[in-house]
């Protein structure tokens, strides 16, 4: 059912695990005429929450496989539907403040007086650290966290790679699996210290996670030269020792993906839950 004015829903959907919804975005989804999701959203919150006569029109990226749908498009639809008189959520993978492009879309809806709300969600630092047992910010071990992305060279400079090496912050990283040897090899250039560990997380929280930990001294015999499943994230500091004393959760022995590439969506604005359910 369409509103007389329509409204746009910022939702964060949490880091894998379908549980992980908040119980507000969860009720945005089950009024939602329409909702446009991420790649990096569980099936099954779409199968349990969305109503069969809601619109899903799937918006994924994944810019290295050439599938992205572009941001222009993105803004275009929430405009689109809105203006309609159409409650749309735009669900995103984890929170939405965090690596997302919100500001973008904040914008754009501002600039047309579209009414909108942000809701959080479990962004993936906070859900890998939970399923890996390794505190961010465990007492004796670190007092910040540091979140970051590091997909092409000029992110960075040299003088924050010195600042990172000598730093006693928990580093978390985004989107930076295929770049690891590089920061890798910034933090040595820097001296950081050898017995400081690294903890790659394979699909955090989903039932196919994986956590691969060397220290910096063994990251050549261990980590070097693997391949990572999207999406990973990256731990890096002396809580990342915390792992083997609580962690709670085996790894997966399966190198299937839990997130279904954006090539095998259907990306049509026509596609329904009900369309969804009868494929599962």
């Amino acid at each position: 059912m369409g509103q007389a004015n329509g409204k746009v829903i910022l939702a964060g959907a949490g880091c894998g695990d379908p549980d992980l919804i908040t119980v507000k975005a969860a009720k945005y989804l089950q009024q939602a005429d329409v909702v446009l999701t991420d790649r990096l959203v569980s099936d099954d919150i779409l199968r349990n929450y969305v109503n069969e006569s809601t619109e899903v029109v799937y918006v994924g990226k994944q810019c290295r496989l050439g599938a992205s749908t572009p941001q222009e498009t993105i803004n275009h639809l929430l405009i689109q539907y809105a203006e309609q008189g159409k409650l749309v959520v735009r669900l995103k993978g984890g929170d939405v403040s965090i690596f997302s492009n919100i500001l973008d879309e904040l914008e754009v809806l501002v600039a047309r007086n579209i009414p909108y709300e942000i809701i959080p969600g479990v962004t993936a630092a906070l859900g890998a650290a939970a399923h890996t047992g390794i505190p961010l910010t465990a007492r004796g071990y670190a007092t910040a966290v540091r979140l970051l992305t590091y997909y092409k060279s000029d992110v960075v400079t040299d003088e924050y790679w010195r600042e990172l090496s000598d730093t006693n912050d928990t580093l978390v990283f985004y989107m930076s699996s295929e770049t690891l040897p590089l920061v890798v090899e910034k933090l040595k250039l820097y001296n950081i210290s050898n017995e400081k560990k690294i903890a790659v997380v394979e699909q955090a929280t989903t039932p196919l996670q994986k956590v691969h930990i060397s220290s910096f001294a063994e990251y050549d015999s261990i980590l070097a030269g693997k391949k990572f499943l999207s999406p990973s994230l990256i731990i890096i500091g002396r809580v990342v020792a915390l792992h083997e004393q609580f962690a709670w959760l085996q790894n997966s022995v399966s190198d299937e993906y839990y997130f279904r590439p954006v090539a095998q969506l259907n990306t049509s604005s026509n596609n329904k839950v009900k369309q969804k359910k009868e494929r599962a």
